[in-house]
């Protein structure tokens, strides 16, 4: 699909700010490896918000939502998102003990917890998984940016992801939580004001709701246990997340911690509904679209019925949700090598400035291994699938449970994340027997496994592991 010309400016201008937010960041703020890599911790509430919710609300929470509205969901469409909403508010719980905690990753959590095994293992684990994410949102700006410029998928995929990797190389977190401040309003405000161009020029509401099946109109359409596994599966992912964690531990205290989960679920759920509108107008008017599966639902609907400059807003909007969670993916891949394997296995001197260089050598590594691996083209969901499998479903008790409950004793951590990777690789291999997600399940070993070592320690007279707490600010 090619723009005119108005889009494509408006794309060009926004891409080319990200690249000034990185400059201007790395030249004024950046002043030790605490700002680059956890943005000195004093990012405000309305900062790690739109941060926490940039990065869950990606190409899958707004091309993706459109499709699926046009697919098959219907209305019950908007709970892939709402889903997300709903998982940050238990996180409110745990929110402000992992800003306590005062660590950079989740694996220096582990380690202090359950020892250098547990975290070495959450280390490799978490670096895998981060590899193949990188690759997937690479693959995903860049199919976004060939669809929206006429360019081929292979140019699109190298400029959408060097962009990416060239602000978040100069800028760290900080760069990082500026431009998803910038993307998150980006991506609210394209698909609201588009939204009633969109419905007008398809005649009307009333005319839209008179063109589909009553049944398309079900907020549940989707089935009850659908939307508590997207329930369960979200909150999974963001608690053993690296660039969930990493946002809460960057924050300027715990209560801002805790209430930036709780404002994220509010803007997340306030955006569900506008992909899912725009997908339900696509389909009431053209159901033929794409042979029936409505791919190009969000695009095709506001390029048909929207000004052009609405268009370009879109376009923006869309490549934003894509690098937001490209560019947290790079760093936080990149500190997890620098803090929990360089800094604990090779070299424990070394110095701030050296951390700095290390963590942007080892961004330009994982930035240009991903842009290497998203040319091959290999299935997103495949990738996004096995990557949030291996990262979560092991270390999510060892961590949740780890900073929650005191009484955990030593083994307890290792236990969980051995049985629950394995039980998640199983279960994704014997491709998900009754719908439960492999994330799910793994997560269900995982705690089932730390809950049962915990107590048979603990009857042997085990004392309990040491605390992850940390006196270092």
């Amino acid at each position: 699909m090619t723009l005119q010309t108005v889009p494509l400016i408006i794309v060009c201008v926004y891409l080319v700010g990200m690249l000034c937010v990185g400059f201007l960041t790395n030249k004024f703020l950046i002043k030790d490896s605490k700002d680059y890599l956890l943005a000195g911790r004093r990012l405000g509430l309305i900062m790690v918000a739109c941060s926490l919710s940039a990065n869950n609300v990606g190409g899958g929470s707004t091309m993706g939502v459109a499709t699926r509205a046009f697919g098959g969901w219907g209305l019950s469409a908007a709970w892939y998102v709402i889903a997300a909403a709903v998982a940050m508010i238990p996180l409110a719980y745990f929110a402000p003990r992992i800003r306590k905690v005062m660590a950079y990753t989740i694996p220096e959590v582990i380690n202090r917890r359950f020892g250098p095994m547990a975290g070495l293992s959450t280390a490799i684990l978490n670096i895998v998984s981060l590899f193949c994410l990188t690759a997937s949102q690479v693959s995903a700006s860049g199919m976004v940016v060939s669809s929206l410029t006429g360019l081929p998928l292979n140019a699109a995929i190298l400029i959408s992801g060097t962009i990416t990797l060239v602000y978040t190389v100069m800028g760290g977190l900080l760069a990082d939580a500026f431009t998803d401040l910038a993307q998150w309003f980006i991506i609210f405000i394209g698909l609201l004001v588009a939204l009633p161009f969109v419905i007008n020029g398809a005649g009307g509401w009333d005319a839209v709701v008179a063109a589909l099946p009553p049944v398309e109109m079900s907020f549940t359409k989707v089935g009850l246990f659908t939307i508590v596994s997207l329930v369960l599966n979200y909150f999974c992912t963001f608690l053993s997340g690296p660039e969930m964690i990493s946002r809460f531990s960057a924050a300027e205290n715990e209560k801002t911690a805790q209430h930036a989960s709780l404002l994220s679920a509010v803007m997340m759920a306030a955006m569900a509904f506008l992909p899912t509108i725009i997908g339900l107008v696509a389909l009431s008017v053209n159901p033929g679209l794409d042979d029936g599966k409505g791919t190009t639902a969000l695009i095709w609907a506001t390029t048909e019925y929207a000004p052009v400059w609405v268009s370009g807003v879109l376009a923006a909007s869309i490549i934003a949700a894509t690098m937001s969670s490209a560019d947290s993916n790079l760093l936080c891949a990149s500190t997890i090598f620098v803090k929990d394997i360089y800094q604990k296995y090779i070299n424990k001197n070394v110095t701030d400035d050296k951390i700095i260089i290390l963590t942007r050598i080892s961004n330009v590594a994982v930035g240009l291994f991903g842009i290497f691996i998203a040319l091959f083209k290999i299935d997103i969901v495949t990738l996004n699938l096995f990557a949030f499998a291996l990262r979560s479903a092991g270390p999510f008790a060892a961590y949740g449970l780890g900073i929650a409950w005191h009484k955990a004793t030593p083994h307890s951590g290792l236990a969980a994340i051995v049985t629950g990777s394995i039980a998640a690789i199983y279960w994704q291999v014997s491709n998900s027997p009754f719908g439960i997600m492999p994330i799910v399940f793994g997560a269900v070993i995982s705690t089932l496994t730390f809950v049962a070592v915990t107590m048979v320690e603990s009857s042997m007279g085990v004392a309990p592991a040491p605390s992850p707490q940390s006196d270092r600010e």
